[in-house]
């Protein structure tokens, strides 16, 4: 099983602010997209609640939404109550990666349980004021490569460049 974590965050570290996305930047998304699909994506309930309902379950992608809540029911989409819950479902797992994609908490989780073999990490050029967090990590223990670079334009409203972080 590979562990793949991918996520935008700006200057300051941000990553969402009221339960949602911060900014509008679509050669962002087209890369989420691309790099996630055919793949499964964990994210917290919160936020799979966040995604525009005509987008939910995110297409082409087995959506695994983790929550305490046990009565908590998401068409078309595999429920977790853990992280550990979900990665021993998919230990197996060698055809394709499970991609944390989210928020807050399921990222300091993964990267708290060193389960993470690689980052996607979208760097944005702006502070956007956000109340939730990507946690710190040690730059140490990771190779980064840029594999993306998106100049602020008319439909950018911030520049970004996408690193790839694999594990050392």
């Amino acid at each position: 099983m590979k562990v793949s974590l991918i996520v935008a965050m700006d200057n300051d570290r941000g990553i969402g602010k009221n339960n949602d996305l911060m900014w509008h930047l679509p050669s962002d998304m087209r890369f989420f997209k691309e790099t996630t699909s055919g793949h499964i994506v964990v994210m917290g309930r919160k936020n799979y609640e966040s995604i525009p309902e005509k987008y939910r379950p995110l297409p082409n992608r087995e959506n695994v939404v983790l929550t305490r809540n046990e009565s908590y029911v998401a068409d078309d989409c595999k429920i977790f109550y853990s992280l550990e819950e979900c990665l021993n479902y998919y230990k197996s797992e060698e055809e394709r990666t499970v991609f944390i994609i989210g928020g807050g908490e399921i990222y300091r989780q993964a990267l708290g349980m060193k389960i993470v073999d690689e980052m996607f990490i979208s760097h944005i050029n702006h502070s956007f004021g956000a109340d939730t967090f990507f946690p710190a990590f040690d730059l140490n223990d990771w190779k980064v490569d840029t594999i993306l670079g998106q100049a602020k334009d008319d439909r950018h409203s911030a520049s970004f460049s996408v690193m790839r972080y694999t594990k050392k």
